[in-house]
């Protein structure tokens, strides 16, 4: 049997050395992962509200953007209801309470929040370039149109709403006005 040299490890204390060592870095890597964690959770969270407020922002953009149509759709039905002021803002601000037609509907906006806003234009439509007339009265018989140019009338209904964030942001305001607009072509007289 072979004695090791002197100042020469033998192979189970070499590897009892390793062992020591890497107890050492684990556990300093440990705290590092910590430390790390520590550092990047506030950011995490912080990108996380700001994900859900952009989600919210969408959201009733898209709820007031569709009460701007559906006020749209109802004046579009005919000239009579073109000029409905009332009738525009109640379809408007019944699709905006999504059907419940609550104070304080499903989506979390009152719909005191809503406001809408409609106005009627007209021209002659010569091949998709729109003449517009100085008045919008309805005309019985034939428009003022010449030639193969048709009378057109349009109904444009604006539907304003406010986004109240849940959190404040520094140099973000917590109120934004939201405004949507939808403009569709009234039916013609049958």
């Amino acid at each position: 049997m072979r004695l090791p040299r002197a100042g020469v490890k033998t192979l189970s204390a070499r590897n009892s050395t390793r062992t020591g060592m890497r107890a050492k870095i684990s556990g300093a890597q440990s705290g590092q992962a910590l430390i790390e964690l520590a550092l990047i959770v506030p950011l995490l969270l912080a990108a996380l509200l700001g994900v859900i407020e952009i989600g919210r922002y969408a959201y009733i953009g898209i709820l007031i953007g569709n009460a701007a149509h559906a006020g749209a759709f109802y004046g579009a039905q005919g000239h009579q209801k073109s000029d409905d002021s009332t009738g525009i803002r109640n379809a408007a601000q019944y699709d905006f309470a999504t059907g419940t037609g609550s104070a304080d509907n499903g989506n979390g906006q009152p719909n005191s929040l809503l406001s809408v806003t409609s106005s009627t234009s007209c021209g002659c439509d010569s091949g998709g370039t729109i003449t517009p007339a100085a008045s919008c009265t309805t005309f019985s018989g034939s428009a003022p149109c010449t030639g193969t140019a048709r009378w057109v009338v349009f109904v444009s209904v604006t539907a304003s709403g406010q986004f109240n964030s849940l959190f404040n942001y520094p140099g973000i305001p917590t109120s934004i006005t939201i405004s949507r607009t939808a403009t569709m072509t009234v039916a013609p007289v049958a």
